[in-house]
């Protein structure tokens, strides 16, 4: 079955800022991949919209931020009709915060595609009064969101607004088409006559004419540079007053350093690329996240020289891809000097050219971006987009430091399973990943620390996602017993999940506390906290459904919900034959287990006790 996405975006080309570009750019892509997604974006409906682009008028804009007084409503027609599996959230967009007034998008699972902060900003105090009233909904938002996206790591690491919910977010960096962008010969001429032609050294600056883009810098830093012209493309607020700072820099007699071209089309801005010595953003707040036109400046092999912005991705996007220099920002004879150094220097102009287009095949193409959110997408709806069952069984280790157990352990599992083994390492900082290669098992490093969970989770939607018909998990930090493999796998008959049992193990607080919650929830289980389990596929699409991803264990929370969807569970006995060290977390201090008891406790009795579909638990060995 199709995967269908709603994206709720701000605008939609022909507008052309950077999270425009790029959401015209996933779609497409997704499409291409055999998603049916579609965007609900402010804007006067085109002639030549395709059907999946849906405009809702904007009325008027409020510091900065445009009103549409019908997008409500028709987002709340656009899901009705399209029914999506996903609602995929651009933010920062005030409209988007419409979702949580609608009882039909609370029904969907929602991704937010965080495009960066609104800062607090020190330049403009409407912002800094406007964000006071818009944060509450943004976290409430965030909250409600099962996924968030942001742009770069550095990003991620300084966002105050997403700091409560790094749990939830994923480094997914931003990509651009990259089919061919030449400029035809009309675009080429047109953009030839736009530079004068004495102009020694070109230099191109593209954005909305507003307050955090720095304009100011550049255009004071070419004021006295002899030979080099800077072009602005763009439109805005700040056109004004900018033509009135080139005015007021211009030596009289002479002619102006710097021209402001206005807004231009698609093809003029790629022939003014491809024509330039030298792509800068002067930005001066982290408004500027990431710089989608970098990525669009390494496609015609332009080197660019950037802010070096404190929070941004835009300067770790430039040394990512090893494609220009960093000058502090607002620091106007920084930058005078920078250009002056690129523009007597050719050879490292065209160094860092071929590098960022190396970098931008590399990394920065919308496919690795549309692959890395379709896993996502996957995990939220399994039932639609998990691959046939058409393999047998794969091995989910989760580890963590274990690097002194991990080659027995892939050895053991070989021989006595013959199965795939997928290791998900949960940042370990020692030999762990290499060891688990070397010994043959495919590795997931996640760019986030997980909990336990959330590693055999991770493993499990891979799975899925690769066809497997069942999984065995093993915490590796946990109680297990390799040897037992075989046992294990053989209860697989007769549940849709086994939970493996070691009586040797339970001491007298466990044996009460396990006691305590088969009264709470009527599953007739010794032992909650076994990472040591079989799913078949059934029980794989539970435990990677979006309501398991808020757990933070595998225990009573995940029981509760497959009994819920009327899954089997077994119980299996086995024997303990090598003495273990049992690192669980949950028994590690009484503060810990009295934490998990309480937590637990309520989860259990938020949940009733519904007359099962199926048999409920059963008990094998």
């Amino acid at each position: 079955m199709t995967l269908r996405i709603l994206h709720v975006g701000k605008f939609f080309p022909p507008y052309m800022g950077g999270m425009e570009v790029f959401l015209a750019d996933l779609i497409q892509e997704q499409r291409r991949q055999g998603i049916d997604a579609q965007a609900m974006v402010h804007g006067t409906p085109l002639p030549d919209d395709p059907p999946w682009v849906h405009r809702v008028p904007v009325q008027f804009n409020l510091v900065y931020a445009p009103m549409a007084v019908g997008f409500r409503r028709a987002l709340g027609q656009a899901i009705d009709r399209f029914k999506p599996d996903v609602l995929h959230l651009h933010m920062p967009n005030n409209s988007a915060l419409w979702a949580l007034t609608l009882p039909s998008a609370r029904k969907v699972p929602w991704v937010v595609h965080w495009h960066s902060d609104v800062v607090v900003s020190n330049i403009k105090w409407s912002v800094a009064l406007a964000y006071m009233l818009y944060r509450p909904f943004e976290q409430a938002l965030l909250e409600r969101a099962q996924q968030i996206f942001a742009t770069s790591p550095p990003y991620l690491q300084a966002s105050a607004a997403l700091r409560p919910w790094l749990d939830k977010c994923d480094v997914v960096p931003l990509g651009i088409n990259l089919q061919d962008s030449s400029p035809g010969a009309e675009a080429r001429a047109q953009a030839t006559s736009l530079w004068r032609a004495e102009t020694q050294f070109k230099l191109l600056s593209i954005g909305r004419l507003t307050y955090y883009k720095g304009f100011e810098i550049l255009i004071k830093a070419v004021s006295t540079l002899p030979g080099v012209e800077l072009l602005i493309v763009g439109s805005g607020e700040l056109h004004d007053s900018l033509e009135e700072l080139v005015r007021s820099t211009t030596p009289a007699g002479t002619a102006p350093a710097t021209r402001l071209l206005g807004a231009v089309d698609d093809a003029q801005k790629h022939a003014l690329l491809a024509q330039c010595d030298l792509f800068c953003l002067a930005s001066r707040e982290r408004t500027e996240a990431f710089g989608v036109v970098l990525l669009e400046a390494m496609q015609h092999s332009r080197p660019c020289l950037v802010t070096d912005l404190p929070g941004s991705g835009m300067p770790w996007v430039v040394s990512h891809a090893h494609c220009g220099l960093h000058v502090p920002f607002e620091d106007v004879e920084a930058w005078r000097s920078t250009i002056a150094r690129l523009q007597h220097d050719p050879g490292l102009r065209q160094r860092l050219g071929k590098a960022g287009n190396k970098a931008l095949q590399e990394h920065f193409g919308i496919g690795p971006c549309e692959r890395a959110t379709a896993r996502h997408y996957r995990s939220m709806a399994p039932g639609r987009s998990t691959a046939p069952a058409t393999r047998g069984l794969m091995v989910v280790i989760a580890t963590h430091n274990n690097a002194n157990d991990i080659g027995h352990l892939l050895q053991r599992v070989r021989a006595l399973v013959n199965a795939p083994v997928l290791v998900v390492d949960n940042r370990s900082t020692d030999a762990t990943c290499h060891l688990a290669e070397q010994h043959g098992a495919r590795v997931l490093r996640p760019l986030l620390k997980m909990t336990t969970w959330g590693s055999l989770q991770t493993g499990i939607r891979h799975a899925l996602v690769q066809g497997y018909s069942c999984a065995i998990t093993i915490d590796a930090e946990g109680r297990y017993e390799v040897e037992e493999l075989p046992a294990l796998l053989a209860a697989g008959n007769q549940a849709d999940m086994a939970v493996a049992y070691f009586a040797s193990s339970n001491s007298l607080p466990r044996r009460a506390a396990w006691q305590w919650f088969r009264w709470l929830t009527g599953l007739g289980l010794r032992d909650f906290v076994s990472g040591f389990r079989l799913y078949n596929r059934a029980a794989m699409q539970v435990a990677a459904s979006a309501e398991a991803t808020l757990l933070d264990y595998q225990d009573i929370g995940t029981l509760l919900l497959m009994r819920r969807e009327g899954r089997r569970i077994a119980e299996v006995p086995l024997a303990m034959h090598t003495s273990r060290i049992d690192r669980s977390k949950i028994f590690r201090s009484w503060a810990n287990a009295a934490r998990y008891m309480v937590v637990s406790t309520l989860l259990s009795i938020a949940h009733v006790r519904p007359e099962p579909r199926n048999r409920d638990t059963a008990k094998t060995g």
